[in-house]
C-alpha cells in the first residue's frame, strides 16, 4: 500500500463517519475538507469521490469490512 492510498482510506472513513453524524450532509463540502484535511492531490480527491459513491451505494462494504 502506498501513503497516498493510506491517506484515500483514512479521508474515506473520516468521511463516511461524518456522513454518519448527518447523511443530509454535502458530500462535495466532506470532499473538499477531507482533501485538506489528509492533504490529497486533486487526482486523489477524484479517487476519494469515486470511492465513496461506491461506498454509499446499498449494501456496499465499508473500507475495513473486507
Amino acid at each position: 500500500m502506498s501513503l497516498g492510498e493510506a491517506k484515500i482510506k483514512r479521508a474515506l472513513k473520516w468521511v463516511l463517519g461524518r456522513l454518519e453524524d448527518d447523511p443530509k450532509a454535502s458530500r462535495a463540502a466532506l470532499i473538499d475538507e477531507a482533501s485538506r484535511e489528509f492533504d490529497l492531490t486533486p487526482l486523489d480527491a477524484d479517487f476519494l469521490s469515486r470511492q465513496l459513491v461506491e461506498a454509499t451505494r446499498g449494501g456496499a462494504a465499508r473500507p475495513g469490512d473486507r
